[in-house]
């Protein structure tokens, strides 16, 4: 049987264009055809590596440059600023499509259930991300006023906090960081960043590229502590990791290279100090009005990879505190929804229904599908299993049917937005919107001695009324 499928995918991220292109791979080459729409609820694409890869990650955004690719070959249609539940119900999408697969992601912290974590001047990672990266739907400022700050978690997203708190402006401005991030940096007080994990240092989190780059940074000492290093030794589980893996030794050597200079006090010369510790579990937010300081417990390793407490308690005294313990997806109106694991119940991509039965149609893919686990290239292969499963219930005739005709070139569901007044954007819009940034970038000049010689690929503009303004002004919207 030769296909021919209309497909809507929910969430213009790095999951849910992998799957787009599979999905076009893989219908085409088997002969059929497939009109893919890609719905995003920003106004802009590539989700995660817009809005939540630190702006001096270069490298990691480099990966637009193959999701661009994608989208530009015209083989799937972005229609962006449609918030799928609210502009359009998963009804309505199930009723115009074949097939809908659900790739939104995990926007929230996951929780961190001490007492105090509420404080006035504590904040999850996902809240700090989003600012720094120009989220358009989170406030323009931020309250940077404590000298001294903890960050909670040992993972790449604690790294790039304490990262971004710790820099100085000026090494940060000739990324696509937006104007209102660089002015709230510049009044920041910070002195003194410190991050605490609960296991020890051999079994943190970190790449060891992102635990590299947190040395590279100027006027920023990497302090670690030899009491940590001294807790952890003799733990049979670490030593097994260590002569396994070779991603371990490399992050040994960096983390033992600044345990030698960290004993001499000489060698610390920075404004701004950036402080690794290990072996601590927090316990309590401490603080009256506002934070204070975070007890944690002292914890030691029971040879299998986890820890136990000591009993051992220690006082932290800082004045704000940011959670890094994990993201979490949150619920699409209309779609079952597993609160406890914060995913889309699925079987190999294939949603299903509180019976565990298939729901015929309904697909998903990313973290939404699995949680927020994986590196970015791992969504290929999760991409590539649900989109496997969803060609074979097609061949298999086992989709139903759309109820609503596409149009003339698929014009109905543009119709039906411009009816409810919803300001949908494209990928002609987007490149309208890319071309405007990049042009802030060249135009930019710097007001500060501090930044003289400094070159912007792109400032990112920020409002969301402004990115949809600029991409529909500049572009047919519906192409």
């Amino acid at each position: 049987m030769t296909l021919s499928l209309r497909v809507a995918i929910v969430g213009a991220g790095p999951a849910g264009i992998y799957a787009g292109n599979i999905l076009h791979r893989q219908v085409t080459e088997a002969g059929g055809d497939v009109a893919i729409d890609l719905f995003e609820s920003l106004p802009a694409p590539y989700g995660l590596i817009r809005y939540g890869v630190a702006p001096d990650h270069p490298r990691i955004k480099g990966i637009v440059t193959s999701l661009h690719e994608m989208l530009d070959a015209g083989t799937i249609r972005l229609i962006g600023n449609v918030e799928v539940g609210r502009d359009l119900t998963v009804d309505e999408l199930r009723a115009r499509y074949d097939a809908v697969i659900f790739a939104t992601g995990a926007l929230r912290d996951a929780p961190l259930d001490i007492p105090g974590i509420d404080l006035p001047g504590s904040y999850g990672a996902a809240d700090f991300v989003a600012w720094y990266d120009g989220h358009p739907d989170v406030p323009r400022d931020w309250p940077l006023e404590a000298e001294q700050v903890a960050v909670i978690g040992n993972g790449n997203v604690a790294l790039d906090i304490a990262r971004m708190l710790a820099k100085h402006p000026k090494d940060l401005v000739s990324t696509d960081v937006p104007a209102n991030v660089v002015a709230g940096l510049e009044a920041s007080p910070v002195t003194d960043v410190h991050v605490f994990g609960r296991r020890g240092p051999i079994h943190v989190k970190f790449t060891p590229i992102e635990l590299r780059e947190l040395g590279e940074v100027p006027d920023v000492d990497v302090i670690v502590y030899d009491d940590d290093f001294e807790r952890a030794a003799g733990d049979p589980h670490a030593e097994q990791l260590h002569a396994s893996n070779n991603q371990v030794k490399v992050m040994s050597r960096t983390l033992n290279g600044w345990r030698a200079s960290t004993s001499s006090a000489t060698d610390r010369t920075a404004s701004r100090r950036l402080h690794l510790h290990f072996l601590h579990t927090p316990v309590e937010v401490l603080g009256g009005d506002r934070v204070e300081g975070v007890r944690f417990e002292r914890t030691r390793p029971v040879g299998d990879g986890s820890v136990e407490g000591t009993g051992e308690f220690v006082d932290v005294p800082v004045q704000a505190v940011y959670r890094a313990v994990g993201y979490a997806s949150s619920p699409v109106p209309g779609v079952p929804f597993d609160e406890r694991r914060a995913v889309i119940p699925n079987e190999g991509g294939r949603v299903t229904d509180a019976s565990g039965a298939p729901i015929p149609g309904v697909y998903a893919t990313g973290w939404i599908k699995r949680g927020p686990v994986g590196l970015i290239g791992h969504t290929k292969g999760d991409a590539l299993e649900t989109i496997t499963n969803l060609v074979t219930d097609a061949a298999a005739g086992a989709l139903p049917a759309p109820q609503v005709d596409a149009g003339p070139d698929g014009a109905e569901v543009f119709e039906l937005l411009d009816a409810r007044g919803i300001r949908f954007t494209t990928w002609a819009g987007w490149l309208e919107l890319d071309a405007h940034e990049r042009g802030l970038g060249e135009a930019w000049e710097p007001t500060d001695a501090a930044y003289a010689g400094v070159a912007r690929e792109r400032v990112k503009v920020v409002p969301r009324d402004e990115q949809v303004e600029i991409s529909r002004a500049g572009a047919l919207v519906g192409s």
